[in-house]
């Protein structure tokens, strides 16, 4: 009775150890999965990151660039509006000595006109003399 106590001990022992080395080889592979997926979730991250941080990057350049062009923008709309006034002063200046020279050109007609007339009287005045 005492060998079939032991046979039957060393069953149930043999089948106890069967059943814990299942969950055992379970556990690892369920374990193995875990750290795949693990392993797969930090890879992404990495890679999500990298990318996160080529982005920002870029952002960040991209501000830069359109600051600088906004600063180039501004100055050249300054150097338009100093342009513009400049253009505008010229305008100015040149219908001011058009004005004068209209001035001038009928100054000059009235004093070929009243040449002319003194030619004329002084010629008149020559032939009474002569006559």
């Amino acid at each position: 009775m005492e060998d079939f106590l032991k046979s039957r001990a060393i069953i149930i022992i043999s089948v106890a150890m069967a059943i814990l080395l299942i969950f055992t080889a379970a556990s690892c592979n369920s374990a193995r999965k875990l750290k795949l997926a693990h392993d797969q979730e930090m890879a992404k991250r990495l890679d999500s990151e990298e990318k996160l941080n080529k982005f920002i990057n870029e952002k960040s350049a991209a501000e830069e660039k359109a600051g600088k062009l906004a600063k180039e923008l501004e100055a050249e709309k300054l150097a338009r509006e100093a342009a513009q006034k400049a253009l505008e002063q010229e305008q100015k200046v040149n219908q001011n000595l058009k004005d004068e020279l209209q001035k001038v050109n009928k100054l000059k007609e009235k004093l070929e006109e009243n040449l002319k007339e003194a030619l004329v009287t002084d010629k008149s005045a020559a032939v009474k003399v002569k006559k």
